[in-house]
């Protein structure tokens, strides 16, 4: 025993040191990228939760792995990491077991984790992709005295594939800063102008400004922005709905039209859009530097504004990107004059009044060889630490290493609370997780019954299945442990 735990407080030390090695030699500062120059901005800043920097082993990972820019594939391969590891792991503790009976029972046991060990793995998924809106993310400060943060992207609950709703999409914009964002729901805008004029009607504060939108499936997704009145979009062609947009004054913008390529570049030009998205965090495509190029060099030598797309659904990628507009004295001006300003900006074309960031916290990577991006990533990660969340790892590291010495020293202790029985009740907790968030779906279902939206029902569901079985057999497992040791 005593053997084992100068091993385990060696492992503390090393792990310290290579926290303290890493976030140090190898610093990579966060920081704001201008997405067409490349530049470095510095009048932007980043105000860390405080939340995130108490339970920053936990939280700070989720969140730098949701940031990925293949970031469900990253998680695909980091679950085969996970195995790799368990498996190797228990192969080493299987040939130093010199007692034949101690090997059986161990390898029984590991069998028996295994199953475990993936559901934690898909819950922690879940929480990054599904839990992202709640995830207390680094927000932006904007220190530029004459730019306004804005998304022109965005869906909720009424969008077929959304899951938030408007008040809570308010909300999540809020907490990022930005100042306005459009609601552009797939081939729907009623909705968002009746919470338009909510708001107008002072249901709930002005800031930050809600606008009205639309994302027409045409040939292309386009965004329709500036809306101001009902109509129908269904069934009509691109030009048809464009110059409805432009009757209601309105913009158009081509989304993620790197996602497809269905009709050229030439072809969105000649229906008279605005420009086009350069980057949408939703869509990893968008990362194609060689699409990238070819729609920059396209909107340079037409006089066409760029843009990023959030392309936020309620699920997905925490807040990485910002519409930076330049718009003076934006706190004098009215709801009305807010607005237009903005559409101003897009319909000049003049990309030096909207720059276009990005949140940057590693260095730029391809998809070629994902296998690896798990261990890169928590490389990357520890090289973004500051002071602050390095001291809450090791606070973490020497907690856990205390009570680890508290508990393998007392042996009524060792015997109740053992790693099998901590990663059983892990997993009823983490399957009891997943059916509250399966009930949590379906009780919206009926906020959107004549709506397109069908996720709640579909993710529902699989919530609900997969979230039983995870239950069903965690809670056996859990009965055979505990009435064991009773």
């Amino acid at each position: 025993m005593e053997k084992v735990n100068k091993q385990f407080k060696y492992f503390t030390g090393i792990l310290i040191v290579s926290i303290i090695t890493i976030s140090g030699l190898f610093h990579f500062p966060i920081h704001i990228t201008e997405a067409l120059t490349l530049e470095t901005l510095p009048e932007y800043d980043f105000h860390i939760s405080i939340w995130r920097i108490v339970f920053e082993p936990i939280l700070g990972l989720m969140l730098f792995f949701n940031r990925g820019i293949y970031a469900i594939d990253e998680m695909q391969f980091g679950l085969y990491w996970v195995l790799i590891i368990f498996i190797v792991y228990s192969i080493i503790k299987f040939i130093i077991a010199k007692d034949y009976s101690l090997k059986k029972k161990f390898i029984i046991n590991q069998l028996v984790n295994l199953p475990l060990v993936i559901i934690l793995w898909f819950v922690f998924f879940v929480i990054i992709l599904f839990m992202s809106p709640y995830l207390p993310s680094n927000t932006i400060i904007n220190n530029s005295p004459n730019t306004i943060l804005v998304t022109t992207h965005s869906h909720s609950q009424f969008s077929h594939d959304g899951l938030i709703s408007q008040e809570n999409l308010w909300k999540w914009h809020k907490y990022n800063n930005f100042d306005a964002f459009f609601i552009t729901d797939h081939n729907t805008h009623e909705q968002t102008l009746d919470f338009v004029q909510s708001q107008r009607d002072g249901n709930f504060p002005m800031e930050p400004l809600v606008m009205g939108g639309e994302e027409f499936s045409g040939s292309n997704h386009l965004s329709l922005l500036g809306l101001k009145r009902k109509f129908d979009t269904h069934g009509y062609s691109d030009s048809t709905v464009i110059d409805s947009t432009r009757a209601n004054n309105g913009v158009v913008i081509v989304n993620h039209w790197f996602d497809g390529e269905r009709n050229s570049l030439e072809f969105y030009k000649n229906l008279a859009v605005d420009g086009f998205e350069i980057e949408n965090t939703a869509t990893e495509t968008s990362y194609d530097r060689k699409v990238y190029h070819k729609i920059k060099e396209f909107c340079e030598e037409n006089g066409l504004i760029m843009n990023v797309g959030l392309d936020f659904h309620g699920y997905g990628n925490v807040c990485t990107a910002w519409n930076a507009m330049e718009i003076p004295a934006w706190h004098k001006l009215s709801p009305k004059k807010k607005e237009e300003a903005i559409l101003d900006v897009i319909k000049s074309r003049d990309q030096s009044k909207l720059k276009i960031l990005m949140y940057t916290d590693r260095p730029y990577y391809t998809n070629e060889h994902l296998f690896w991006s798990p261990v890169f990533t928590f490389f990357n990660y520890f090289r973004t630490l500051n002071l602050i969340q390095v001291l809450s790892w090791i606070f973490w590291i020497l907690l856990f290493a205390f009570l680890n010495s508290k508990v393998s020293k007392n042996e009524e202790f060792k015997n109740k609370i053992t790693t099998n029985k901590l990663i059983t009740v892990t997993g009823i907790i983490s399957a009891l997780f997943m059916l509250w968030l399966g009930f949590s779906y379906h009780s919206e279902i009926q906020n959107v019954l004549n709506s397109d939206n069908d996720v709640y029902k579909e993710y529902s569901t699989i919530l609900f299945y997969v979230g039983g079985a995870f239950l069903v057999y965690s809670t056996v497992v859990a009965f055979f442990r505990f009435k064991k040791n009773s």
